[in-house]
């Protein structure tokens, strides 16, 4: 039951007449005050009676100031009669907050211990009034109706699904979605597809939703996968039947196409994280595509995670959902465990048509005998396959480190080489000039940070403060030569071009993704997930420095490493070779070998519930100050059985200032809900008091180091 309030209000002084019809206007006030999460009432003025419709933004004044809101709906009465203050201004009319979406969003902030403002904020774009003023276009779709009208010769690719005849349960998937059922599903996709996969089944799969009279919303990592379903869906549903969000088109693009969804005008909309909010009218189907991808973590409290985002809304709106992706996690596992999906996969036959051979390499004793494939560190295996690739066109070369050389060590005692100049005092969360002198910068500590070079005639930098190191001694030895650690994808595509002179050689990465290449002959040295689409797919392919993932220290290490291999070995044409640079003897590397995600993904299960962790478990994490921290964790009402582990140091730049401290609780899974409330409710009591101290809290976090 909502609460009225008539504090922060204050008695209302020269009262407007209110509207005869439902006068009370409940409105969920923009405040980051976490104690302050519930919806205040106020009075509707008779002259704003016509605009305040619910999930319309307005104006109000709270705690005497005048703040945005969103009236979550109208009610007749309010227990505080008498104190409520009026609406300032209703800011625009339109019902940017649809009701389902209202709901979700209190879901998820729930779920995650947030509060509803914040949620909010992810869902709904900042309001461009000239857009919003804008004559609607319906573009193929009816706007009055909210419907889609699907051709004949459309509904009969239905009928015969193609792709989705590979997989034993696929055709009947599909039938499920048409005939208006709500399936829930794991997809794991063939390899070998390309552009063709995934993109143009999923592409399938809304348009038998479509046909059964419903909406659809599908969402996926980055741009690069938003242009490759956005291609598809046209080719599928022709143009004008749905709409791209993603940030890269500019507030007012994306507000025009967002409110397209809204007004019903389309009724599908693919994008990143933030299109699982889209308010897309008749949801009958939410689709996510390669849910292990950490772009699919919000960065910004309370930190939601998109497939549990719309697995929330599949519940709620009793739509269906469809987690794809080449491997498989083990959170998509746990559905499958617990009977709330069931999987799609083909047959080992159909498998071994498409999937490439994979060959495992030990590394250094099998090095090539050329002088330019030790220099790109390529073993012989994997220099033959390249080689041989390129006879009949592009390779892909997947390094796990972007840069030149990320990381540096000493050359004769092998210990990291960091930074050892001082920061300036109280500006040492600064970054000074990297051109600043070696030995100045105050008398502040010492900054700590990797040492890393940007080219093969350049200088070493530290990564955290940016200055030059021209001057660096080892701390241990007093050596001044550094060696590599790590190579980088530029420093790989550099020696890889001296190996093969006569080859056209192209990156991806951060500093520039492709999203596909010719089918030309050339190397292409990408980072993991900015791998580009091949015309035919690649003729070979090598992943190099597999300890590079395997080694690190994180929970999810085999997982992620499957998946970025598996990512990159389905570019791949089937029966082409693939080699990885890693132990045949891990059990991810014979995953991949036998390109079977499933059973890894069981066993990754079956062990993190033998040691207690998610997703066996609900876990949240409590991150900051020393005193901050414990002082929370001393106002907590924990459900029983929670387990609290630590609090243990956090390994932060030292130019961060203060260390900080991490708390992990830990509770079986049908306590989550009730650790979220205990962990609300103490976030809650230091908002109250104001302590000083910012304690930033995250459930079920996919980083548990």
């Amino acid at each position: 039951m909502t609460e009225a309030s008539g504090k922060g209000s204050g008695p209302a002084k020269g009262a407007p007449v209110p509207a005869e019809v439902l006068p009370v206007a409940r409105v969920l006030v923009d405040t980051p005050l976490p104690h302050l999460d519930r919806p205040f009432d106020y009075l509707v003025p008779e002259a704003m009676a016509a605009d305040a419709a619910p999930g319309c933004r307005v104006r109000v004044r709270f705690s005497g100031k005048l703040v945005d809101g969103f009236l979550l709906e109208r009610a007749e009465a309010s227990e505080h009669e008498g104190k409520l203050t009026g609406l300032e201004r209703v800011v625009s009319s339109e019902p940017v907050l649809a009701p389902e979406i209202a709901a979700l969003c209190r879901a998820v902030a729930d779920r995650y211990a947030g509060t509803m403002s914040d949620v909010v904020r992810l869902a709904v774009p900042p309001r461009h009034a000239k857009v919003e003023s804008e004559p609607p276009k319906p573009e193929g779709a009816k706007a009055e109706a909210g419907t889609v009208e699907v051709p004949e010769e459309d509904v009969a690719r239905t009928e015969f699904p193609g792709l989705w005849r590979e997989y034993t349960t696929g055709p009947s998937f599909l039938t499920a979605l048409a005939e208006g059922r709500s399936p829930r599903a794991v997809w794991n996709v063939l390899p070998g597809a390309g552009t063709d996969g995934w993109p143009e089944g999923i592409a399938l799969a809304v348009l038998a939703t479509l046909r059964g009279g419903r909406g659809a919303v599908v969402v996926v990592p980055d741009g690069k996968d938003v242009a490759l379903l956005d291609a598809a869906l046209g080719r599928v549903l022709g143009d004008g039947r749905h709409v791209a969000l993603t940030a890269g088109l500019g507030p007012a693009e994306r507000y025009r196409r967002w409110l397209r969804v809204l007004r019903g005008q389309v009724r599908v909309a693919v994008g990143t994280r933030a299109a699982a909010f889209a308010a897309v009218r008749d949801l009958g189907l939410v689709v996510i595509w390669d849910d292990g991808d950490d772009l699919h973590a919000e960065r910004l409290a309370p930190y939601p995670h998109a497939r549990e985002v719309l697995a929330l809304r599949a519940h709620q709106t009793g739509a269906a959902m469809l987690i794809a992706g080449y491997s498989r996690t083990a959170e998509a596992t746990q559905l499958i465990a617990t009977g709330w999906a069931r999987p799609i996969t083909a047959s080992r036959e159909v498998l071994r048509r498409h999937a490439p051979r994979v060959r495992p390499s030990g590394g250094d004793d099998e090095l090539a005998r050329d002088e330019a494939a030790r220099a790109a560190r390529l073993p012989s295996v994997a220099w033959g396959a390249l080689r041989q690739g390129l006879a009949s066109g592009p390779v892909l070369v997947q390094v796990p480190r972007r840069g030149y050389l990320p990381a540096l060590a000493c050359q004769n005692c092998r210990a990291p080489a960091r930074c050892v100049q001082s920061l300036p005092g109280p500006a040492a969360q600064v970054a000074t000039s990297a051109s600043a002198d070696p030995g100045a910068g105050g008398t502040g500590p010492l900054c700590g940070g990797p040492l890393a070079l940007r080219g093969g005639h350049a200088a070493p930098y530290c990564r955290w403060c940016g200055r030059i190191a021209g001057m660096w001694r080892c701390q241990t030895c007093g050596s001044n030569r550094m060696r590599a650690v790590v190579v980088g994808a530029r420093r790989t595509a550099e020696e890889l071009g001296r190996a093969f002179p006569s080859v056209a050689v192209k990156t991806s990465g951060r500093d520039g993704v492709l999203a596909t290449v010719g089918s030309a002959p050339a190397l292409v040295v990408a980072t993991p997930g900015a791998e580009p689409v091949a015309e035919g797919g690649y003729a070979a392919g090598v992943l190099l420095d597999g300890w590079a993932m395997l080694g690190r220290p994180d929970l999810r290490a085999a997982e992620e490493t499957l998946r970025r291999w598996m990512n990159a070995a389905a570019l791949l044409r089937p029966a082409a070779e693939l080699v990885v640079l890693a132990d045949s003897a891990v059990p991810a590397v014979q995953a991949l070998i036998r390109w079977d995600p499933v059973t890894h993904a069981e066993r990754e299960l079956a062990e993190r519930a033998a040691l207690g962790f998610p997703p066996a478990v609900r876990m949240a994490t409590l991150t900051g100050t020393s005193g901050g921290v414990r002082e929370m964790a001393a106002d907590l009402r924990l459900p029983e059985g929670a387990q609290v582990l630590g609090p243990v140091p956090v390994e932060t730049r030292r130019a961060a200032g203060e260390a900080e401290e991490r708390l992990m609780i830990r509770v079986p899974r049908g306590a989550g809900g009730a650790l979220a409330r205990a962990l609300k409710g103490a976030v809650g009591v230091r908002s109250a008091r104001k302590a000083p101290d910012l304690v930033r809290v995250c459930m079920d976090p996919i980083d548990l180091i």
